[in-house]
């Protein structure tokens, strides 16, 4: 299938629609992050949305525009967690019943927040790739409007917002660093950033532990990988057609970064900012540290996607490595 690549000005339609119902989200700096980089360090928190990620912002876009056909048919997605979400919120507000597919282990702070959004949930398989060809199935078979998590315009522009957002606030950022799952925000930004300030480089982080986005970037080709990671937000194993073609042609550089960075990355943007940030939010924290020495005195924006995390989780991000000396605890946890 061939989908239009969104512009500037779907963007901009799309702030429109969402302005009603989602606030602009914060663009902070932590002095404790500009000294760690060596940079002006920009946080946008996209773990203030309503639903704790950035999705939302494609959610609401995208379902504010569906034809009476498909309101009346329903929608339904596939999803960890934020994806499912956004959907979910947007549904409700626009009086669409959705239908989430989930992997039967999905983050259960996620999957409850579905469910108090009145979604009807289905578990099904080990992980996301597993759900969306069930939820593919079920789409078939029940006529919904199915939602994919990538290839769908709509979704891109809004999530370009986040973006947009960004470069009128900090016009002269450098660079923004964006995680990368399906690769809807970083399509995004780079959509936006091509537009407003060239100059200004997109970075995408994807976990060397599900680098299916990372390779499909690198070979200019959609590939599949094995996926392990525990960062549900980064956990494809498929490529997605239309933020990859998006990404081929303006994303500046990839960079892939291990779960114990991500981590590391977790531990010290909760402790350095006191938000609740989840793995996939903090990637672009673990890439920042990876490409010190080449943002050194620049202004970076990392785009922290999400904040929903579990409460074992949280315990497992801030419990002290046994094998570390205590006296070296604090300092490890701001590598």
């Amino acid at each position: 299938m061939e989908w239009g690549v969104p512009t500037l000005a779907d963007v901009l339609v799309a702030r429109r629609r969402i302005a009603p119902h989602l606030r602009p989200t914060p663009l902070y700096r932590y002095a404790g992050l500009d000294e760690l980089l060596g940079a002006d360090v920009f946080l946008k928190h996209e773990n203030h949305q309503p639903v704790g990620a950035f999705k939302v912002r494609g959610g609401v876009n995208l379902v504010s525009q569906l034809t009476d056909s498909e309101r009346k048919r329903g929608v339904i997605a596939a999803s960890t967690g934020n994806h499912g979400q956004s959907v979910a919120f947007a549904a409700r507000l626009f009086g669409v019943r959705a239908t989430i597919c989930v992997p039967e282990c999905a983050n259960r702070v996620k999957v409850e927040a579905m469910r108090g959004l009145g979604a009807k949930l289905v578990f099904h398989g080990r992980d996301f790739d597993d759900a969306r060809e069930h939820c593919e199935r079920l789409a078939e078979q029940h006529g919904y409007r199915y939602v994919h998590s990538g290839n769908e315009p709509l979704l891109i522009a809004g999530v370009g917002t986040e973006t947009l957002e960004i470069l009128e606030e900090e016009p002269q950022i450098d660079a923004v660093v964006v995680p990368v799952g399906g690769g809807s925000g970083a399509a995004g930004a780079c959509i936006v950033a091509n537009a407003i300030n060239p100059e200004a480089q997109v970075i995408g982080v994807q976990s060397s532990a599900a680098p299916t986005a990372y390779r499909s970037w690198k070979e200019r080709r959609l590939v599949e990988e094995p996926m392990e990671t525990f960062a549900e937000g980064l956990a494809t194993r498929t490529a997605f057609e239309l933020p990859q073609r998006i990404l081929w042609q303006w994303l500046d550089d990839f960079v892939l970064v291990t779960d114990d960075e991500i981590r590391k990355a977790q531990r010290t943007l909760i402790t350095e900012t006191r938000n609740l940030v989840e793995a996939a939010g903090a990637a672009p924290l673990a890439a920042a540290f990876q490409l010190r020495e080449r943002i050194a005195g620049k202004r970076i924006a990392l785009v922290v996607s999400g904040g929903n995390v579990t409460r074992e989780q949280l315990l497992d991000v801030l419990s002290p490595d046994p094998a570390v000396p205590a006296e070296s605890r604090e300092l490890t946890a701001k590598l």
